[in-house]
């Protein structure tokens, strides 16, 4: 420490009350504060002098301007699975001083890891003496250690959960804490507790920071244990300290607080011996108990007051009384059956880098969830601060709280202690909590015996603790004490990475029939809820970057517009977004149908609702990572596919021809509070000028079930006369329940115009006969692209898998088309300008040709659009003159099996029509040496 500061005097801090107590003292404020980089303050006695420089808490150091700036060198935590930003050329000026930008994830404006010291002078009341004096941290990260006056009190290393250390002084005291965010315990450096990948690895106390007078005897901790059969609830009080007399007065009442109708519990008292741990009780809820769910989150606040000879204490909890649990291979919410429809929270919080402790906040999430029909919310491998839980309680989600880890397990390290003592912190502070659901010890874990550890995990807290359920951990390991199974392969992908192009949706042709049966047949009769499904991405919405006002800013996002604006593509990032945003949104929609449509399936967990803004960026939501809407798809939509009552359409195909007859079998995924008597189902199929073509009903009584059988439809194509997007829309009558279908139908003849351009995939042929004046459709080949003019980007179906960078470049490799629907190329074949299934036949294992080379405002007709890492131009198809003739290039496969693949050949008989027409005009001359370069 710089000696010029040790002659400083500290400032007294003369905290005032808050209005919780005249026993308590709020801490929060302006701190005295040092950093402490080589961790000599121990030796050097820092706790013992006065710290220079002023810090205000709650807030962490590095949101407040302390730390290190990003560079070249900067120990991160987590892992960076592509390394190109610290070797590529194409990143070396943001690698320069004063231009430091990371494509990884959100870019802090300083980064610390170490310790710091954290300092303030209080003055304790002599009215205190002789009290319990505990000073209370709520959120520290990580471990502090606490000296008072220059003594050291003790160290503290719990993650997420309160800080408390007991200060029996009165007078001027002077507080030091210690705060050492290094990864001492080795809980994985991806794990999201600690990762920069999200929340940042920050120093710091957030939250509450108080000093609060007890009695010497006081209530260490209240729990109650619902039993929602007999209607009743155990209340255990835990007592800590002693009194100088005999006996302690026990007084416990409770009501309810936010129904419409307000419930008093029967009052206990009680006369316990001082001497005692524990108090125990049983609460008669009574016959008119109120129960907690999704569907009524009704809640009591229980009350308990004690009074001893050295004086009274009031604590006061919340509880719900509900019994979530497992019914064979279902949950159920007291006796009701429910399909979880969750995603993910990574701990992603921009502004702060960590945690948000505001309520409002914690509605909004919620809130979004809800919106878009969901009612579980999986944090994955950390848990969340009190406020999350209390507004959970209050919204009614159900919530999977993990205990902070993602690495190695059941090596006897030191990490096995911590994940079991960091358990037992989670369920004492929160377990009162109805919406505290599931634990884990966190995602994914390592290590050869991590099944024997984990299986031990869960054989404790299902002895201990019945109010929940319990699994070995998130993705794997599958052990049969677990209560349900978090299955990696019942999703599109069958897997979580190395999917490659052989997910269903890229595989095989559209349809909406399949399910995860098989998947879900391979274990033992328990749930399986599938794990972190979805994963499509989105090309990136620049309008974002402006909304990083705070700690973390968008320099990723910053790097993706530069480049896209350096290959003079810049004008159509926002149609790049809508258009890749509607290709992800339909992906998102076949994955959740998929789930609902597996029978006795359990539920599933996104990944995610909004922007995973870490491990190379992975811009997987439809909401952005402020769970903000992108402009493509909003809660009324996405709600239609993920609710509580989903009508389901099983087709075997997406694509028809007008000879045929269409047929589809409807179904219901219901899953409401009550059954629904005589529910009528109706349905109807429209064109796009809205016109009911085809419409019936069906009268169903609906029970909590999935795949509940309603009718057959079959409807004559015959009198398609046109190529046509046709729309069947399912409704449930006296419901909000909704959900519709987008398919296709193409004219079985087509006429066969005397003139048609000459077609051909070979180069020098197609060149010859545009020089020589001709009308030429070439049609390239993936396979003679250069690798660098295309020839390694592969292109399926689905927009990017999580991200290329992370995933090792894993396929496909490009975000769907887009394209202008207006243009006449497209008269007869309509589409929207973006990827649906009427483009899988043509998409799927197309050529993204590189056009970098061409003009610089030179435009395809259709884009592929690019991964944003590279943001090339990428076309599928574009129009040149050449010589004195006319040249319209395909990278799609327009030859091949055309009676067997209905959209390619009316896509090819698009193109024809349009090559002979007058409109077919290319503007731009492009000599054929350039056409030349894109192969081999």
């Amino acid at each position: 420490m710089n000696n010029k500061f040790l002659l400083l005097m500290i400032c007294v801090i003369f905290c005032s009350c808050n209005n919780k107590s005249t026993q308590q003292i709020d801490l929060s404020g302006e701190w005295y504060f040092a950093l402490d980089s080589n961790d000599v303050g121990i030796t050097e006695k820092w706790y013992d002098q006065p710290l220079a420089e002023k810090i205000k808490l709650p807030g962490s150091l590095q949101e407040q301007g302390f730390g290190n700036d990003v560079d070249i060198n900067t120990p991160w935590t987590g892992q960076i699975a592509d390394r190109s930003w610290y070797t590529s050329d194409v990143y070396e000026k943001y690698r320069q001083p004063g231009n430091i930008k990371i494509p990884f994830w959100l870019q802090p404006d300083k980064h610390y890891v170490g310790v710091a010291w954290y300092q303030c002078e209080v003055q304790v009341p002599s009215s205190w003496n002789k009290k319990y004096i505990e000073l209370e941290l709520e959120r520290t990260h990580w471990e502090t250690s606490l000296f008072v006056n220059g003594e050291k009190i003790g160290d503290n290393n719990a993650l997420q959960t309160p800080h408390r250390y007991m200060i029996n002084r009165t007078g001027k005291l002077l507080l030091t804490i210690r705060v050492d965010n290094r990864l001492n315990i080795p809980i994985g450096i991806n794990a999201h507790s600690v990762s920069d990948h999200t929340q940042t690895n920050w120093n710091g106390i957030v939250g509450n920071i108080t000093l609060t007078a007890r009695p010497t005897l006081h209530i260490d901790n209240i729990q109650v244990y619902p039993d929602v059969k007999n209607k009743k609830a155990e209340v255990v009080v835990s007592f800590a300290g002693s009194s100088a007399g005999k006996f302690v007065q026990v007084k416990i009442k409770g009501k309810s607080f936010n129904s419409n109708v307000i419930k008093e519990l029967t009052p206990v008292n009680a006369s316990v011996d001082c001497k005692s741990s524990q108090f125990n009780c049983t609460l008669d809820m009574g016959e008119e108990m109120l129960t907690w769910s999704e569907f009524e989150p009704n809640l009591y606040q229980l009350q308990v007051e004690i009074d001893t000879e050295e004086g009274k204490e009031m604590r006061s909890t919340t509880f719900g009384m509900r019994d979530f649990k497992v019914d064979g291979t279902r949950f159920s919410i007291n006796g009701t059956p429910v399909f979880l429809r969750g995603t993910l929270e990574c701990g992603i919080f921009p502004l702060t880098g960590y945690a948000s402790m505001d309520a409002a906040y914690w509605e909004k999430i919620y809130r979004r969830c809800k919106e878009f029909g969901l009612n579980h919310v999986r944090f994955h491998s950390w848990c969340p601060p009190r406020v999350a839980f209390e507004v959970a309680d209050r919204e009614g989600i159900y919530l999977q709280v993990e205990a902070g880890g993602w690495g190695l397990v059941g090596d006897g390290g030191p990490a096995d202690k911590w994940f079991m003592e960091e358990s037992e912190r989670i369920v004492k502070e929160f377990g009162n909590h109805p919406s505290f659901c599931v634990l884990t010890y966190g995602n994914e874990p390592a290590g050869g015996r991590q099944v024997e550890y984990l299986s031990n995990f869960v054989d404790h807290w299902k002895a201990k603790d019945k109010r929940r359920l319990y699994i070995a951990g998130a993705g794997w390991p599958y052990t049969t004490n677990s209560d349900f199974w978090s299955a990696y392969d019942p999703r599109l992908n069958f897997g979580i990475f190395g999917g490659q192009l052989n997910s269903i949706i890229n595989r095989e042709s559209p349809r909406s029939d399949f399910d995860y049966r098989e998947a879900t047949a391979r274990v033992a009769p328990m749930p399986s809820v599938s794990h972190e499904i979805g994963q499509w991405c989105v090309y990136p919405n620049f309008k974002e970057i402006s909304k990083y006002t705070g700690l973390l800013k968008a320099k990723n996002f910053e790097i993706f517009r530069e480049t896209l604006e350096e290959h003079h593509l810049g004008d159509l990032a926002e149609k790049f977004l809508h258009a890749s945003g509607r290709l992800q949104t339909l992906c998102y929609k076949e994955e959740i149908e998929a789930a609902l449509r597996t029978p006795g399936f359990g539920g599933f967990q996104l990944l995610d609702l909004h922007d995973f803004p870490g491990q190379g960026s992975a811009l997987v939501g439809v909401l952005d990572a402020f769970w903000d809407l992108k402009g493509y798809v909003d809660g009324k939509e996405y709600s239609m596919f993920c609710n509580r009552i989903v009508p389901l359409a099983r087709m075997s195909k997406m694509i028809w021809s007008n000879n045929e007859v269409f047929k589809t079998s409807l179904e219901i995924s219901y899953f409401d509070k009550q059954p629904l008597k005589n529910a009528s189902v109706e349905w109807e199929i429209t064109d796009t000028s809205q016109k009911i073509l085809a419409s019936g009903k069906s009268i169903k009584d609906l029970r909590q079930d999935n795949c509940i059988s309603v009718s057959s439809i079959e409807f004559k194509l015959s009198d398609i006369k046109e190529p046509s997007k046709l729309t069947l829309t399912v409704r449930v009558g006296g419901t909000d329940a909704c959900n519709r279908w987008n398919f296709w139908v193409y004219p079985t003849l087509l006429d066969k115009p005397q003139e048609r351009p000459y077609v051909t995939s070979d180069f020098n042929d197609a060149v010859a006969h545009a020089k020589a004046g001709g009308n030429v459709l070439y049609c390239l080949s993936k396979t003679i692209l250069k690798d660098d003019k295309g020839g390694t980007i592969k292109v399926g179906f689905s927009p990017i898998f999580w991200n290329t960078a992370w995933s090792g470049k894993q396929a496909p490799h490009t975000l769907g088309i887009y394209c202008d629907p207006g243009h006449p190329i497209f008269n007869a074949f309509p589409n929207d300008g973006y990827s649906d299934y009427q483009w899988w036949d043509i998409v799927t294992g197309s050529a993204a040709i590189v056009m970098d080379d061409f003009p610089v405002d030179y435009r395809p007709l259709i884009y592929h659009i690019d991964d944003w890492f590279t943001n090339r131009k990428l076309g599928l198809l574009f129009e040149v003159r050449v010589g004195n003739g006319k040249m319209m290039v395909c990278g799609a496969d327009i030859i091949h099996d055309l009676d067997k693949r209905i959209s390619a050949r009316q896509f090819r008989y698009s193109i024809e029509k349009y090559m002979i027409s007058p409109e077919f005009n290319p503007a731009c001359e492009i000599e054929s040496g350039v056409l030349k370069e894109l192969i081999k």
